[in-house]
């Protein structure tokens, strides 16, 4: 079983940043491959981010280029570095954890989730 503990959220302005962050607990959050959603009222869960075990990362088109997932596996942590931010990146965001290879963008396809994090970016 693996816990997913999500902190970071807040209230910014458009250009802002924040920086996510999601402690897991668990033995083995090295070998789990991770990822970012979110979720704005009204609209389906959004891939955002996702990592695997080592250096491998996958982004959404609207956040390439303004937001960075890393982990610190030592931590047993994940960041989402969100830069540039813009009132349409508004949602709650969500850590989940996956057990097989690949960075699927389905939420279906990820074993664990947070509880989730308020982000919203006002104009």
């Amino acid at each position: 079983q693996v816990q997913l503990v999500e902190s970071g959220g807040g209230l910014v302005q458009a250009g802002d940043s924040l920086r996510l962050s999601c402690a897991t607990s668990g033995r083995t959050f090295s070998s789990y491959k991770m990822g970012w959603f979110r979720q704005s009222p009204g609209k389906e869960r959004e891939f955002v981010a996702g990592m695997t075990w080592g250096a491998g990362t996958a982004y959404a088109d609207s956040v390439k280029g303004r937001f960075t997932i890393s982990r610190d596996n030592a931590k047993n942590t994940v960041y989402l570095q969100m830069n540039s931010l813009k009132p349409e990146d508004t949602a709650v965001y969500y850590c989940a954890a996956r057990r097989l290879m690949g960075i699927p963008r389905t939420p279906a396809n990820y074993d664990y989730w947070g509880q989730g994090t308020q982000v919203t970016v006002s104009s």
